[in-house]
């Protein structure tokens, strides 16, 4: 169900059905797209950088990252573009976030899963020797050299 809201690149009453913004809005939005990707499709500017995109067409670097970022640019077509990783800002060109983050996390969440693992044996053993405890049979002798300690 269609709900309204305020626009938030202009602050426009509008209904929310498909879209997160105005229809004018995305209309400069696809302008823009239009724009940066007339350019690049070009031969001669398929390598030009982000910065190069951005003088020569004007529109702004976060807007170009995010036409990377939704796919609508390819990384595999113009080798020079990028956006930045969401952990560390380093550049890449597909994802959410660089190899180093990424390996960064696993060996997080490998460290973790050791450690509980250890506890796990520990608590376990722990269990284990109570059980064994109760299982002995004692005499009353041993229990008395037991207090004397």
């Amino acid at each position: 169900m269609a709900e309204i809201d305020n626009c938030p690149l202009c602050g426009r009453i509008f209904v929310r059905a498909l879209r997160p913004v105005c229809e004018s809005c995305f209309r400069e939005y696809e302008k823009m797209f239009q724009t940066v990707y007339t350019f690049i499709r070009k031969k001669e500017n398929r390598e030009a950088t982000i910065q190069e995109v951005v003088e020569h067409t004007g529109v702004e670097e976060e807007y170009i990252q995010q036409f990377i970022r939704e796919g609508r640019i390819k990384t595999s077509q113009f080798p020079n573009l990028y956006y930045p990783c969401e952990s560390c800002g380093s550049p890449i060109r597909e994802g959410r976030i660089c190899d180093k983050c990424k390996q960064n996390i696993y060996d997080g969440l490998k460290k973790e899963d050791r450690e509980k693992r250890f506890i796990e044996r520990k608590q376990n053993h722990a269990k284990q020797a109570q059980r064994e405890r109760y299982k002995t049979y004692h005499s009353l002798d041993d229990r008395l050299k037991e207090k004397e300690r």
